[in-house]
């Protein structure tokens, strides 16, 4: 089964709109899942809802962006951004990797693909913060069968402790574990996005990495 990415727009303002205050900037990249594959709607999965919990926080707008594309590993994802309009941002969001496990690149090409995916970002919208998602646990993909889920399962969590090893690295950057996700009752119909509550669940955690990042950053709302 082949869901769609989920409706709606791909950017927006949430939050306080009536202030004068400049808007805090968000800039979500990834792939399928963060494209909102498994809802229906944009509002339901990571992007916007991510903005709108950190409006709600700060009591100051947020302007998102989302980037993202079904089926792209790290290496697409920067192909695809080459060809994107990217607006400024205070914050990254990333979620590749997924289809790095799929099509089996070597773990050392995908970490060096990511840190150019971050270094080019940063370098066009002048972001500081990154929240990088961590791979999802393949190991319990009701969608693969045995032992395909295996070694597939095994193949992520090797690319996800790279992936984490070089985050910690960054004192600008934050690390979200999927591995909470490991419950295939809550999954989207297609056995393998996430559910509505999962895709909750993940904007509440990016959301409080970045309110944590923005606290030490300290993005002033006249910069």
């Amino acid at each position: 089964m082949r869901l769609p990415e989920a409706a709606g727009p791909r950017s927006g303002l949430e939050g306080a709109l009536g202030t004068s205050s400049r808007p805090l900037r968000i800039l979500i990249v990834g792939d399928s899942s963060a494209a909102g594959v498994g809802v229906d709607e944009q509002a339901q999965a990571l992007a916007q809802p991510v903005a709108q919990l950190v409006a709600d926080k700060i009591g100051r707008p947020v302007a998102w962006q989302l980037v993202a594309k079904s089926g792209i590993n790290t290496k697409e994802a920067i192909e695809l951004l080459l060809n994107s309009e990217l607006e400024p941002a205070d914050f990254l969001v990333t979620a590749v990797g997924t289809n790095d496990v799929t099509s089996q690149r070597a773990p050392t090409q995908f970490l060096q693909d990511y840190a150019y995916l971050v270094k080019s970002l940063r370098q066009q919208t002048g972001a500081l913060g990154l929240v990088a998602t961590g791979l999802p646990p393949l190991r319990i993909l009701p969608a693969a069968p045995h032992p395909l889920r295996w070694y597939l399962g095994r193949y992520a969590a090797r690319l996800d402790r790279i992936l984490k090893n070089w985050i910690d690295q960054d004192s600008m950057a934050r690390y979200v574990s999927l591995d909470w996700a490991a419950k295939p009752l809550e999954m989207a119909r297609d056995r393998f996005h996430p559910g509505l509550g999962q895709y909750r669940h993940w904007a509440e955690l990016v959301a409080e990495q970045i309110l944590d990042l923005q606290s030490r950053i300290s993005i002033h709302p006249a910069e």
